[in-house]
């Protein structure tokens, strides 16, 4: 029997390609309608001969590199990992439900645990479908059915979630597309439609600015939304946020990358498929130092993990 890799039995739903290498979200409908939007309309941009031979032809040498760094940022969003969380096996399920303890009193066991940051308390909330107690600022998914490290929104314009290991290619891609669009707006206005366009332009740029102002407060849109930390709130801080707002953009932008946990690549040891097996063979419960290390390997958790 030929052995089969774990992407082949990888129970999200996502689609894999290139044996296991690019991984996306299996609705990629709206992820093409972007390609295409993108695509077309530097299209339209190139084809008119106004500007280099009106203006300069460095002009549209600049727009061409701006393109290609467009849908670079895009690609990676769209193909990387967005930080998903391997699911428990039936080994570790069960290790976990006796870690949690049976019913007391008549009452089912707390399905939760609260952990102190930077001191804030922090809940972490038991997932049902992947049987492990999420990291704090994870969530699951219910387009991809995947619970993801540090989940900012499932974005179906690049057609994957955004989370902890794509969210700098994802702001480099909103930054990037709004600095071309303002681009060719300033040198296609005789070409264009003034009052579309402008509109198509303010919607990216407004999506920028407020994913400036999530990234300088190291905050995602999941907690944005709900208002995790809001200001409305007195006694509640947002314990991610470094002392400083440029820090918060480096560690977004600059800061290491975790390697992926799914290892989507690697060869399955046994032939039921049910038991999806984790990373390297360490496990994803909670009380598991190792993968707490591996997890939590971002900067603004380092200060609690040295107290566990």
């Amino acid at each position: 029997m030929k052995r089969r890799k774990k992407w082949q039995v990888f129970p999200g739903r996502n689609s894999f390609c290139c044996d296991g290498i690019i991984i996306t979200s299996q609705q990629q409908g709206i992820f093409y309608l972007t390609c295409t939007l993108i695509i077309g309309t530097n299209i339209l941009f190139f084809v008119f001969e106004y500007v280099p031979s009106e203006v300069s032809l460095l002009i549209p040498i600049c727009a061409g590199i701006l393109f290609f760094f467009v849908l670079a940022t895009l690609l990676r969003t769209s193909f990387s990992d967005p930080g998903i969380i391997p699911r428990a096996t039936k080994s570790e399920e069960l290790e976990i439900e006796n870690q949690i303890g049976g019913c007391v009193c008549g009452w089912p066991p707390p399905r939760t645990k609260d952990i102190v940051i930077r001191g804030q308390s922090v809940r972490l909330k038991y997932c049902f479908t992947c049987k492990i107690f999420r990291p704090p600022r994870a969530s699951h998914c219910s387009v991809c059915d995947n619970c993801v490290e540090r989940f900012d929104h499932h974005c179906p314009w690049v057609g994957n979630c955004v989370g902890l290991r794509n969210y700098r290619y994802f702001y480099m891609f909103l930054l990037s597309l709004s600095i071309l669009c303002i681009f060719i707006f300033a040198f296609s206005i005789a070409h264009l439609f003034l009052r579309n366009f402008l509109l198509d332009v303010w919607s990216v740029v407004g999506l920028t600015g407020f994913h400036t102002y999530l990234a300088g407060a190291n905050l995602t849109t999941n907690e944005d939304m709900k208002g995790t930390y809001s200001s409305k709130h007195e006694d509640v801080t947002n314990p991610y946020s470094q002392p400083h707002i440029l820090h918060n953009y480096m560690q977004i932008i600059c800061g290491p990358l975790p390697p992926s946990l799914i290892d989507r690549r690697g060869l399955i040891q046994s032939d039921s498929s049910n038991n999806f097996p984790n990373y390297n063979g360490k496990s994803t419960l909670l009380d598991d130092k190792n993968v707490i290390n591996h997890i939590f390997k971002i900067k603004t958790t380092t200060k609690w993990l040295a107290h566990r």
